[in-house]
């Protein structure tokens, strides 16, 4: 009885690493419908969300059950209430990605993005899928060192967007008050989506430590500071 009660945490897990690499691709494939025009493409990604949804009914389904039969304590318990909400963290960026496929379907054959900010839109789109990459990774290791980088990855996300709002306060904005809100709303889907990638990691350091990322953190820096303190003497 006991390996089937474990099999199922297992496949909670599993269901969550799925719904963080369909996500990560969503992200990817997106970014190209919207750099690229591709209306193809862009209806692809906000069809497969539907998969995403599914996913996180499926495991929401199987966690509530696990509470009404097992009645889990402690670590098990920790498990199962943050796996729903990791799920709920992967569900909201399966619909940022498909935030980004509307917008390329929105404006089709034209294409949303103007040339000059085609870069930084290729760049935070890179990011986005690399952080949800690692945030699978984390998932799947329970690392907490690398769940703890992915916060400090982040500060990347959030220098490109401060570099699209420069590009829009700029003088030389040649490109109309439509375009102006595509890209508002775009740099804030990447950069919400990294934000849930890194709600997912810093979970699953909850998950295995029973703290806090921030705590964590507020914990682990004090020593670092000690440690640097010593080598400098």
């Amino acid at each position: 009885m006991r390996d089937a009660y474990h099999e199922e945490l297992d496949s909670i897990g599993d269901g969550l690493v799925d719904m963080a690499r369909l996500v990560g691709s969503a992200i990817g494939r997106a970014t190209t419908a919207i750099l690229d025009s591709d209306l193809k493409l862009a209806e692809s990604v906000i069809e497969a969300d539907k998969k995403v949804d599914e996913l996180q009914h499926d495991l929401e389904a199987r966690a509530i059950a696990l509470l009404a039969r097992q009645q889990p304590v402690a670590t098990d318990l920790r498990i199962v209430v943050t796996s729903l909400r990791m799920s709920a963290d992967l569900e909201r960026s399966g619909d940022l990605a498909q935030h980004v496929a509307k917008l390329a379907r929105l404006r089709f054959p034209e294409r949303a993005i103007p040339h000059d900010l085609h870069a930084t839109i290729l760049e935070m789109g890179q990011l986005a899928q690399r952080l949800m990459a690692k945030a699978a990774e984390v998932i799947v290791t329970k690392d907490v060192d690398l769940a703890m980088q992915l916060e400090q990855d982040d500060d990347d996300m959030d220098l490109l967007h401060r570099t699209l709002f420069q590009h829009l306060l700029d003088d030389r904005w040649q490109h109309g008050i439509e375009t102006a809100v595509d890209v508002t709303l775009l740099g804030r889907y990447y950069e919400r989506y990294a934000d849930h990638a890194v709600a997912v990691a810093k979970r699953v350091v909850f998950l295995v430590t029973g703290e806090h990322a921030d705590e964590l953190q507020a914990d682990v820096q004090p020593e670092i500071q000690a440690v640097a303190g010593g080598e400098g003497a």
